[in-house]
């Protein structure tokens, strides 16, 4: 807070955090504010929610073989001969495409097709106790990475008093359910549905229970 008390511009925030970064030092920092969070009686309650959200990062203007380089994890040879270049250069973001769903057009129809939108930066990945709605864990990953990947990677909270996982579609697959299963955790996790047909009988209503029990 005294951060943006004293004005600092999001360039000055931004370095603050790469040290942080570069030092090891953020997942300490967020372990210790857990930690007083509990101290101070916000145990993580009643179920966790896992969501993503996209974080856009500048856009960048690579050269076809500088993009080769980058996906196979190397620094481009020019970038390393100008350490001020690649001072300026994300060299983890990546592209995605966003799917929305159309809007209904003037004559009442809607098209059969989404929107795809293309996006460019990250993701971040939070697991929240339903309780209080305080971040528990967190992970940060490039934008083209795979939601459904992440409860298996440490992204579930164990300490949760409660066993219960909600979570939207891009989350439910039979590993993680298996998952789920052999780790203690009860999954809420929504179900898609069928492409143009209803969802099955045996599922709407508590699909509805989900997703009440999802916002509360």
């Amino acid at each position: 807070m005294g951060a943006f008390r004293s004005g600092a511009g999001c360039q000055t925030l931004w370095l603050f955090r790469e040290r942080l970064t570069q030092a090891g030092a953020i997942d300490g920092l967020f372990n210790r504010f857990d930690a007083i969070l509990r101290n101070a009686g916000y145990l993580p309650m009643s179920g966790q929610i896992l969501d993503t959200t996209l974080v856009a990062a500048p856009k960048q203007r690579n050269t076809n073989a500088e993009k080769v380089d980058l996906r196979k994890g190397r620094i481009p040879q020019e970038w390393q001969d100008k350490p001020a270049k690649l001072s300026h250069k994300d060299r983890h973001a990546r592209w995605m495409l966003k799917f929305t769903k159309a809007e209904r057009q003037d004559d009442g129809t809607i098209p059969a097709t989404n929107l795809a939108i293309p996006f460019f930066g990250y993701k971040s990945h939070i697991s929240i106790d339903r309780k209080f709605r305080f971040i528990r864990k967190w992970k940060m990953t490039h934008a083209a990475a795979s939601d459904g990947a992440r409860p298996r990677e440490g992204l579930l909270d164990k300490t949760n008093t409660a066993s219960t996982v909600w979570a939207d579609t891009a989350y439910r697959s039979k590993t993680n359910e298996d998952f789920m299963e052999k780790h203690g955790f009860v999954s809420k996790v929504h179900r898609k549905k069928p492409h143009l047909k209803p969802m099955p009988r045996h599922h709407p209503g508590h699909y509805k229970d989900r997703a009440c029990q999802y916002r509360l």
